[in-house]
């Protein structure tokens, strides 16, 4: 296969430049390659010989590709790299407009995808086509004068009103927010030097394995247990643009590894309710929300949030909100059902959640005013309701989770209500 990936390379090719370049393509595509890894490359290619097609491809494959799913990626990008016309214009068709990306009648793999992206974005400038890295009479400049008020202007940018490369940039910057929820005492105990409360079967353990001789007690403190984080999100068409946002968001939480990390559960909803925990721990972003947006039969459609937070506690809440799970709740509140119906689910929520904060973008207005009847019907059975139209109001989530007293704009939003 990797035979017919390679054209002849020309006898001026300045391989090393060129092998640079591709390396910064695939770092584009999503790849970790660092400065050592095209060092190897380079020095790998200068033994191996590049005459043999097959070689020159694994050995780059060797080089840089590190897990799994990073094999399709670096196929992909090798093949547009390298010069192949006919992937080239393959690449170009599947960049065409298309706003229900993941619904689309002919869709495009996650790789190809992404491939697509991180070669074509600069398409004019010929590097990636041609293969020939800049001259070497060229001087680059670098003027980063705005880029700091870019950043802050892209973090206070309604995600609405964002272009496709700022709201690459914004997912970018999603993919590495945090969310510290605190954690909660359990029953469970650990070996602590410095507890409280002395572990007896420990120090009789001990005490065996030194002929009887107590020395020391052995001390234990409290096991911290971290309480599971539930989203559900609404797809409905007034929230297409943010839930996109919220769902990259929630992938990268999802992925997150390592001590203290909390289970991370997704729904979506519009008419009907769907649980996406299955499909966004995929590690590649590309494929874990393809695979979401084939199992969400909904997308951009009405809304119906009474009846699908009916569906959540009835079918789903004691699996998931079991151990004090933080339900977030993201819509703007606008239903077309019963507001009775939706008043009672909300109730029902907040009971067997630990803690419930709905986001909704609508409060980027500075004159927002609770008039619709959904929003009238939801908002005294919220703890904290806040803005998510943009990066920094995710940002402030981290505060409403840090501190239990965090109301947001529930209490000036209730004393409209109740005038």
């Amino acid at each position: 296969m990797a035979e017919q990936l390679l054209p002849d390379i020309p006898e001026n090719g300045r391989l090393p430049e060129n092998i640079t370049h591709f390396a910064r393509a695939l770092r584009a595509a999503g790849l970790s390659i660092g400065t050592g890894a095209v060092l190897r490359a380079v020095q790998a290619v200068a033994v191996a010989g590049f005459s043999d097609r097959r070689d020159f491809y694994w050995t780059l494959h060797a080089c840089f590709v590190r897990r799994p799913e990073e094999r399709a990626v670096f196929a992909q990008v090798f093949r547009l790299f390298w010069r192949d016309p006919r992937y080239l214009e393959h690449m170009m068709a599947l960049l065409l407009p298309a706003m229900r990306g993941v619904q689309e009648e002919r869709r495009a793999k996650a790789a190809e995808r992404r491939a697509a992206e991180a070669l074509l974005a600069g398409a004019t400038r010929d590097l990636p086509g041609g293969a020939q890295g800049p001259d070497e009479d060229t001087a680059i400049e670098i003027d980063a004068s705005g880029t700091a008020t870019a950043r802050e202007r892209l973090r206070t940018l309604d995600f609405e009103q964002m272009s496709s490369a700022e709201m690459a940039e914004a997912r970018r910057i999603l993919a590495r927010l945090e969310l510290p929820v605190k954690p909660l005492p359990s029953r469970r105990s650990m070996p602590d030097p410095r507890g409280r409360a002395a572990d007896w079967r420990a120090t009789l353990r001990q005490a065996m394995r030194q002929g009887g001789e107590l020395r020391h007690p052995a001390l234990k403190r409290r096991r911290p247990r971290w309480p599971d984080l539930v989203v559900i999100c609404d797809i409905s068409g007034s929230m297409s643009a943010y839930s996109r946002a919220v769902l990259h968001f929630l992938h990268a939480l999802s992925n997150r590894r390592g001590p203290g990390r909390a289970r991370v559960h997704g729904f979506t909803f519009g008419t009907r309710l769907t649980n996406i925990t299955r499909q966004l721990a995929a590690r590649d972003v590309d494929a874990a929300l393809t695979a979401a947006g084939a199992e969400v039969q909904d997308w951009e459609g009405g809304t119906r949030i009474g009846e699908c937070l009916h569906r959540f506690n009835r079918d789903w809440a004691r699996r998931v909100l079991g151990r004090g799970a933080v339900v977030l709740v993201i819509t703007d509140g606008l239903d077309r059902g019963d507001p009775g119906l939706l008043a009672c689910e909300m109730e029902r929520l907040r009971l067997s959640a630990r803690r419930l904060i709905w986001l909704n973008p609508l409060l980027r207005w500075e004159g927002f005013a609770p008039e619709a009847a959904g929003i009238r019907a939801m908002l005294p059975h919220v703890d904290s309701f806040r803005a998510g139209h943009n990066i920094a109001s995710l940002e402030a989530l981290a505060e409403a989770l840090s501190r239990p007293d965090d109301t947001g704009e529930k209490d000036r939003l209730m004393r409209l209500i109740s005038r």
